[in-house]
């Protein structure tokens, strides 16, 4: 039976979906799923063989084929005097086949982070290596400067790494406020599936991850700067859709929003950390807080947040995301069961 180029394309991509995560018995389960044959799906399974796709990895399992490039620079030897010559002479030729969206993403990603690499790293040698199968494409940028977070804490005089991987959450930071306006890594962060920073032993990411994870990047002692991107080769993402998510009608980045998990090792309990996490939101209109993840908080932690703040900022907007029944109760009790915003609502519609 032959199908349609639309269906076909759907069973391959299930196919590919379903191999990348173990799934076992393969052949009979997307059979049943698409309430087609295993000879069908065999079939399949061989094209894709043929098109070095994917590869067999045991009897009646596989996995997918993946391409690697790797490419070194200098900056003294003038390779990086444009911030788009990673993209247009090394990433743009391995991902010129896929949709004009997912192009144009890595199209501001990699030229905002290069141009974070000659502008603000100090860095002498970059390493740019590409991996690519069907699904995603994955870029690593690796530089021997000073360090991103070192070079947020010195310029800002913070007291810790910490201090300053916390500020990159909100966005509009930056060491050279005359040149840069403090938005690529928070933009493309979002516009990345996972998006990783690794430097002085401490790791930035706005994904969820599990701690093996994140122990093992932190792990990562070379000096300078690593960055790791990937965003799925069949995205329905366009940069326009996360610029307007966090502008307002006039196109100013006025919105933010902070994982909150992901700036503190442990539950926030103290004012100094309510502090040091509100530190600069005064620059912005709304400030989503996300609390996917956080067990519970301290007294001192919401009262400084959700009353001493929002008090002192009644003009601003901190709206809380994803509280469990802990966390809830005792922003409950910090606000007098008076919240400004319903933690349990879903946010409004942009």
């Amino acid at each position: 039976m032959r199908f349609d180029k639309k269906k076909k394309e759907a069973i391959t991509l299930y196919l590919l979906e379903k191999i990348n995560s173990g799934t076992e018995g393969l052949a009979v389960h997307v059979a049943s799923v698409f309430g087609v044959n295993k000879s069908t799906v065999h079939r399949y399974l061989n094209e894709l063989i043929d098109s070095d796709v994917i590869e067999k990895s045991g009897q009646g399992s596989y996995r997918l084929c993946r391409k690697e490039y790797h490419f070194s620079f200098r900056q003294s030897g003038g390779d990086l005097e444009s911030d788009t010559y990673l993209y247009t002479g090394y990433l743009a030729p391995v991902i010129s086949g896929l949709k004009d969206n997912v192009t144009g993403i890595w199209d501001y990603a990699i030229s905002e982070m290069t141009n974070n690499i000659i502008d603000h790293s100090q860095a002498e040698s970059v390493e740019l290596s590409i991996f690519q199968d069907r699904l995603r494409t994955s870029v690593i940028l690796q530089d021997d400067g000073i360090g991103i977070f070192n070079k947020i804490r010195e310029h800002f005089n913070y007291p810790s790494i910490e201090d300053a991987v916390s500020e990159l959450f909100k966005g509009k930071l930056t060491t050279d406020e005359i040149n840069h306006s403090g938005e690529g890594i928070f933009f493309t962060s979002r516009l990345m599936d996972s998006f990783f920073i690794v430097s002085s032993g401490k790791v930035f990411t706005c994904n969820r991850y599990d701690d093996s994870e994140l122990m093992e990047l932190s792990t990562d002692n070379r000096p300078g700067t690593r960055i790791i991107m990937t965003l799925s080769n069949n995205s329905n993402k366009t940069a326009k859709e996360i610029f307007d998510k966090y502008a307002d009608v006039d196109g100013g980045f006025t919105r933010t929003m902070i994982p909150v998990k992901n700036i503190f090792d442990n539950p926030p309990v103290s004012r100094s950390q309510a502090k040091r996490l509100c530190d600069r939101l005064d620059h912005f209109r709304e400030v989503i807080l996300d609390f996917d993840g956080v067990e519970w908080m301290g007294q001192a932690f919401a009262h400084q947040i959700f009353s001493v703040f929002a008090d002192r900022y009644p003009d601003i907007k901190i709206i809380p995301r994803n509280m469990n029944g802990d966390v809830l109760k005792m922003y409950n009790h910090v606000t007098n069961g008076t919240p400004r915003f319903n933690p349990q609502e879903p946010e409004h519609a942009r």
